[in-house]
């Protein structure tokens, strides 16, 4: 019995054998392009997006007319809402203007201040209450130039660094009658004396009241000698506060490891960085005959010359709380240092060669060596240093500060010293350890 093979017809008419191949189905696409409905700019024909802002959409999706040539543009139009500024932002609510705005310039304010290398706090003068946390008026990072290196080769600083004059003011509290009436005492006290050796021939009285005046000035010029030592010792006894629980506008005594502000010193000679404090004195020798180092300088004494002293806004942290204040000595504030300056160099007779760093700093300040004897002092609080700061507690939006007291710091009378009460102004800053490595403490 005959097999009965399967034939097909090609489309040229010839016929051959096997079955007729499967034609190949057309690919789908993978990908479907729909058309992007145009909003005009309306938040509310736009879907999800209007949703994400509270704002109500339209329900009814035919409605939107499509734009023509959407199909073809859409992926221009995609592109050109991410690239360049958006042109209609005028048509868009107040609710999403708002909330655009506000993120617009939050970024605005994170990538437009400048934060101090520090991470600090900076302030300004005392008598800007909107400065204490960044000058709010302009940008928080926008302060004047701290340090300008002078053609001379000199460090001159800005307003914000305080110059110190040349010796700390010293007075005594005493009341005006208390010593017109032991003026007037011993006045008439010698009168009587003088009447009765001239009358009745007898000095006692003469030799008594005598004694009183030479026992009074024996007082008078060991207070002017002491004085300071006495007042820095009554600092020193004074005990510390806790910054926690100080209220605002009382006078405390803090003590604890301090560091730089927005405004880090350098001292003059010596180059020492990052320092909240510095003083360089010149002193110079005057014999029976030698030239005077200044208008006041007495034969056969030390006369000072030339002097810096500069201090600038620092940070202290208390030892007693662990809480940062921000001290405020800057910006030509009333300072009181009590810092022990050491002798870097010391030119005798013996020994007159000067050395060219120190011919340098002579230079740079155009100041005369004609064969002086000069001795040069520099004293420092560098960055990490346990200092004392005396001063009155303020408060300000959680930001803790030590401000100088607008009355004088005074001690009472020391009668077993000797030593009448004294009195100083402005902010008080003791630092007595030396300025070493060994006592540093890196911050």
């Amino acid at each position: 019995m005959a097999t009965r093979i399967p034939s097909h017809q090609l489309s040229s008419g010839l016929y051959v054998s096997g079955g007729r191949p499967e034609q190949s189905k057309e690919r789908q696409p993978t990908m479907g392009s729909r058309a992007v409905p145009y909003t005009g700019g309306d938040v509310k024909k736009s879907g999800e997006l209007g949703k994400m802002f509270d704002i109500p959409v339209l329900n009814n999706p035919s409605s939107l007319k499509p734009s023509s040539s959407s199909q073809h543009n859409s992926g221009s139009i995609r592109s050109s809402s991410n690239s360049g500024p958006q042109k209609n932002s005028g048509s868009l609510p107040p609710q999403l203007l708002q909330k655009k705005n506000s993120s617009t310039s939050s970024g605005q304010m994170m990538m437009g201040s400048n934060l101090q290398p520090t991470g600090l706090i900076t302030s300004g003068p005392l008598g800007s209450s909107g400065n204490v946390s960044g000058n709010r008026g302009g940008r928080s990072g926008q302060l004047e130039p701290s340090l300008v290196s002078s053609s001379i080769g000199k460090a001159v600083y800005g307003s914000a660094v305080t110059n110190i004059g040349k010796d700390v003011k010293f007075g005594f509290k005493l009341s005006k009658a208390i010593m017109w009436v032991v003026g007037v005492g011993i006045i008439m006290l010698l009168v009587v004396g003088v009447f009765m050796m001239a009358t009745v021939k007898n000095g006692v009285m003469l030799v008594a009241v005598s004694g009183i005046m030479v026992l009074v000035t024996l007082i008078v010029v060991w207070n002017f000698s002491w004085r300071k030592r006495g007042l820095l010792g009554y600092f020193n006894r004074y005990p510390d506060a806790e910054l926690r629980g100080a209220q605002d506008g009382q006078f405390v005594k803090v003590t604890g490891v301090v560091t730089c502000g927005s405004i880090p010193l350098e001292s003059s000679y010596q180059r020492v960085p990052r320092c909240v404090y510095t003083s360089t004195e010149l002193y110079e020798y005057k014999g029976c005959g030698g030239k005077s180092a200044n208008s006041n300088h007495w034969p056969c004494s030390w006369g000072m010359r030339h002097f810096e002293k500069h201090v600038a806004d620092f940070y202290i942290s208390d030892f007693q709380s662990g809480l940062r204040a921000l001290v405020k000595a800057g910006n030509g504030a009333k300072v009181a240092p009590f810092v022990k300056p050491t002798t870097v160099v010391d030119v005798t007779r013996d020994n007159q060669e000067l050395s060219p760093s120190f011919l340098q700093w002579i230079s740079d300040r155009k100041l005369s060596t004609d064969d002086r004897i000069m001795r040069l002092e520099e004293g420092y609080i560098k960055e990490g240093s346990t200092v004392s700061v005396m001063g009155v507690v303020r408060r300000h939006e959680n930001v803790l500060m030590i401000l100088p007291s607008d009355r004088p710091a005074s001690m009472g009378c020391q009668w077993l010293r000797f030593l009448f009460p004294s009195y100083t102004e402005g902010l008080i800053l003791t630092c007595d350890e030396s300025q070493n490595s060994d006592n540093v403490i890196p911050v």
